[in-house]
């Protein structure tokens, strides 16, 4: 009994021949399909025949051959071989003419405000078949979930100090920045952008008690640490305490489009460059699938268009 380690050195060009003979039930007929000799097409079948251990695969006979007992054995299983490799070739096709396969993506939750949804569309109208699954997360959460192989790419951004420096990015936009006040504020009826230190002496409401690692960071770059007077966590409470007057709150621009008709924004002064970068990081070293470079070019697509509509 042959060891269940034991491997054949079969190769598929010796499998093809012998499906071919088979076929044909002869060596000539074989080796007219093939475009060989009668001569190449014996040699084929004798390697073949020695490989799997010297049984004759096919019984000699006055006019051609046919099958042996251990050819009969043998003939399923190279099919089987042929239709697997049949199968790769049409799966691999299917890779590259973006016809199939999937894409795994993540994107942080202001993204999914418009610039991921309008790429996501694009990409399938135009390859439907993709099958596609998405993440929602924060930028540090989905750069660990590239890491482990569990995405092929994640839409980030530069808020938080996320170490970026570890990924390929694809830059895609900046973002500038809009304090949402409410209507009845002083800075309502202000016309352009604002320097971000004459609310320093107000009230925030922001997603977390300090502004380190958050949209606040930009204040702490003008000079002032801001008041966080509410810690609220979803954008649409935050809508709902500024139009109470509770407190004046950051705005990134991709969030722009969803605000509430009872509070303004008010474009605040790009110092020392836009407030954040958006990306999409895929991991270094690890190539990224067609699906992936199709839905990367429809998330620029998306970006110009987000920018034209929400940063002009």
């Amino acid at each position: 009994m042959p060891d269940k380690h034991e491997f054949p050195e079969v190769s598929t060009v010796w499998l093809r021949v012998f499906l071919e003979v088979a076929r044909h039930g002869s060596f000539t007929g074989a080796a007219r399909t093939l475009g060989w000799t009668q001569s190449a097409v014996s040699r084929q079948i004798s390697s073949l025949e020695g490989a799997l251990g010297g049984a004759a695969l096919f019984d000699r006979l006055p006019r051609g051959v046919r099958l042996s007992e251990a050819g009969r054995v043998l003939v399923p299983y190279a099919e089987a071989v042929a239709e697997s490799l049949h199968g790769a070739v049409r799966e691999l096709a299917a890779l590259r003419e973006v016809a199939g396969g999937r894409l795994r993506f993540g994107a942080f939750a202001t993204a999914d405000a418009g610039l991921v949804p309008q790429a996501l569309a694009a990409f399938r109208a135009r390859h439907p078949r993709v099958h596609v699954t998405r993440e929602e997360g924060f930028t540090p959460v989905l750069l660990d979930r590239l890491s482990a192989g569990h995405l092929d790419l994640a839409v980030v951004s530069t808020t938080g100090r996320a170490p970026l420096e570890a990924y390929e990015l694809h830059h895609l936009l900046d973002e500038r920045l809009y304090v949402a006040v409410p209507a009845a504020h002083p800075l309502a009826r202000h016309e352009g952008p604002v320097r971000l230190s004459r609310l320093a002496d107000a009230d925030w409401i922001s997603g977390g008690s300090r502004p380190e690692g958050t949209l606040l960071d930009a204040a702490l770059r003008q000079g002032f640490r801001p008041r966080v007077a509410h810690v609220v966590g979803e954008w649409t409470a935050k809508q709902g305490y500024v139009a109470a007057g509770l407190g004046v709150a950051l705005v990134p621009a991709l969030a722009a489009a969803s605000v509430r008709p009872d509070i303004r924004l008010v474009p605040v002064l790009d110092e020392g460059g836009p407030a954040r970068a958006v990306y999409a990081a895929t991991a270094r070293g690890r190539s990224l699938t067609p699906a992936g470079v199709e839905f990367l070019g429809a998330l620029r697509e998306s970006a110009v268009t987000v920018t034209s509509r929400t940063m002009a």
